[in-house]
């Protein structure tokens, strides 16, 4: 069930009281990293965790009740994920500070996430080196985007351009169908659903069916 956390004097995670300190939402819909997050958050003097969100549409509340300086958005969340709540905070509170916190290192999301208005991207298991510097810095009005994803995104930035079609059809062929299959499924001709596939290998260029499909997953078009 989606929850949103309010971090209060009495019980609360982390440091309160003083105003110089970076207000912080923290959304992820697992436990354990919001708990890892909040233990860590209490060790910085300059840093106090305001509130905590499990879905993006909690995200969206709870940025309206606290208004954090610096919101921490994990992407793969029930509900709502993090790109669409970005949107939608982004929409209400143009200056919203946000930094992506994700697993996922496919450069489609990292692209629709800073498209969406984040101004930072880290991967979970950056978190022990690089959280604390990336809130400073991103709060400091800087963007922080690690190099592997930055890379990954300038690499393959035609990747973006599969139509919503061309998606469609990826994802009926990683679930093993076959052309003729595909085209009955979204009734197509199946001279149609080849000339896609042609178009998705040159884009993705990819050396067959399979490898497109391991592409696509890589890369977050789509997900297994």
């Amino acid at each position: 069930m989606p929850l949103a956390i309010d971090i209060s004097s009495s019980g609360k995670r982390g440091n309160v009281g003083t105003s110089h300190r970076i207000k912080i939402l923290c959304v992820d819909d697992h436990p354990l990293v919001r708990d890892g997050i909040a233990f860590a958050l209490q060790l910085q003097s300059d840093m106090e965790l305001v509130g905590e969100a499990t879905d993006g549409l909690d995200a969206v509340s709870a940025f309206r009740r606290h208004r954090p300086d610096v919101t921490l958005m994990d992407l793969q969340m029930p509900n709502m994920n993090g790109v669409e709540a970005t949107v939608k905070i982004r929409e209400e509170f143009p200056n919203a500070k946000i930094i992506v916190l994700t697993t996922y290192s496919g450069d489609i999301q990292a692209s629709r996430a800073l498209k969406a208005g984040a101004v930072g991207y880290i991967l979970k298991n950056m978190l022990r080196t690089e959280l604390m510097d990336t809130i400073r810095r991103v709060y400091a009005g800087q963007r922080r985007i690690p190099a592997e994803i930055a890379q990954q995104i300038a690499e393959h930035i035609s990747a973006d351009e599969l139509s919503a079609r061309e998606i469609e059809v990826l994802r009926h062929v990683a679930g093993g169908c076959s052309n003729k299959v595909v085209a009955d499924n979204l009734r197509l001709s199946e001279d149609t659903i080849k000339a896609h596939m042609r178009s998705i290998l040159e884009k993705l260029q990819a050396n067959d069916r399979t490898h497109a499909v391991t592409i696509a997953m890589r890369r977050g078009l789509f997900e297994g």
